[in-house]
């Protein structure tokens, strides 16, 4: 996890969690952060170095062991997915997506699919993508149009999905599409395969950042799919989208906090390296002030993102207004520390080779994914008044 003393307080952790946690920082040290920069300028999504983190148990987090991922909680998943983002937010990230995509499969699939996919979405020899966002549906997600005709032993689908990371080069496919009514209601969640006929994508997304990950549109045009391939019921769809969402804002929480760890690790460092005025950058006390607040922020959202995991695991009735409270916090905490850490190396953070601005781009965006944070002071508000 992080390296500074107060982020590795073992406050509420198990000797277990904070061996994993370890066990993943060192991984995001040797395995990730070394290649980052590189991933990020040649737009290289690092499959092999993704897979290789399936060895850590990082392709089936929670999903069952009896299903043979390693069956842990949110908890766990918000202290790897931090440790993991120290290396790469963007690679931590999709690897989040990735398993959002298995623990659906596992908690909504029947004993078919399960033994279909599970297998090699936790080996991570097979890669999932989640796809609900449309061109014309984002935040309003239960307007998407991508449609499921019935036909025969078959659903054909048509429609485009946008913003789909690891759209291209994942295998497996989580699609959302209206099999009936308008609204929540009308929507049925679909398993599709890379190589399908109809299914192609949309050239790669030139982005500000998450460079180091595909994202394209997934476009569907009469593709066929096998009834079986149904999860869950017809008109289920959409509960299983929204229930991933939780865990997907305290996953996108935790890698901002990362990202964040990581900025302020580096300016640190060059603090201490850095002269002004014949003194060491470090022995500014204004510089210094500013380093504590970034600490004690980082660490009032991480509290709040662990307490809002506990939650989940617990099955507290106030998780989805935990979450959305820890999502826009930790996600907005995160880019401003690194932000801030830009401003400490002066020039210097503008230049690529110091890897902050890298982290100040990947970063941005996770104030907009996982329901934008205006969208979470909508939670927020009605959650806490009744209203609305």
């Amino acid at each position: 996890m992080s390296r500074s003393t107060a982020a590795a307080l073992p406050f509420g952790l198990t000797d277990e969690q904070q061996t994993v946690a370890g066990m993943v920082r060192e991984f995001a040290d040797t395995e990730v952060a070394p290649h980052a920069l590189g991933w990020d300028a040649e737009h290289f999504f690092p499959v092999d170095v993704i897979r290789k983190s399936a060895e850590l148990g990082m392709g089936g987090i929670y999903v069952s062991e009896e299903s043979g991922g390693t069956g842990m909680g949110r908890m766990d998943a918000a202290l790897i997915f931090e440790a993991m983002s120290t290396g790469c937010p963007s690679v931590a990230a999709y690897i989040s997506i990735h398993n959002m995509v298995a623990w659906m499969i596992d908690k909504f699939g029947n004993d078919e699919q399960k033994t279909t996919y599970l297998e090699k979405l936790v080996s991570m020899e097979h890669l999932g993508s989640y796809c609900l966002t449309e061109p014309n549906a984002g935040s309003d997600a239960a307007a998407l149009r991508t449609s499921a005709r019935e036909d025969g032993d078959h659903y054909v689908l048509n429609g485009v999905k946008q913003f789909i990371s690891g759209a291209g080069t994942s295998d497996t496919y989580l699609v959302m599409a209206r099999t009936g009514q308008d609204g929540a209601r009308g929507i049925s969640a679909f398993i599709l395969e890379k190589g399908m006929e109809g299914l192609s994508f949309g050239p790669n997304e030139q982005k500000m950042g998450w460079r180091a990950q595909p994202t394209r549109q997934v476009i569907m045009e009469n593709v066929r799919v096998p009834k079986e391939n149904m999860l869950g019921a017809p008109g289920q769809g959409f509960k299983i989208a929204m229930s991933g969402l939780d865990g997907g804002r305290l996953n996108i929480g935790a890698c901002s906090l990362g990202g964040g760890q990581a900025a302020l690790e580096k300016a640190i460092a060059y603090m201490g390296e850095r002269q002004a005025f014949g003194t060491e950058l470090s022995g500014f006390q204004a510089l210094r002030f500013e380093v504590a607040q970034m600490q004690a922020d980082l660490e009032g959202a991480r509290s709040l993102l662990w307490r809002a995991a506990s939650a989940y695991d617990a099955g507290d009735p106030n998780t989805s207004l935990l979450s959305a409270m820890a999502k826009l916090k930790a996600t907005d905490t995160g880019f401003d520390v690194a932000n801030r850490a830009l401003q400490l190396h002066g020039g210097y953070g503008y230049l690529t080779e110091y890897g902050i601005e890298k982290l100040v781009r990947d970063l941005r965006v996770h104030q907009i994914l996982e329901g934008t944070n205006e969208i979470m002071r909508v939670i927020i508000s009605r959650k806490s008044t009744g209203v609305g």
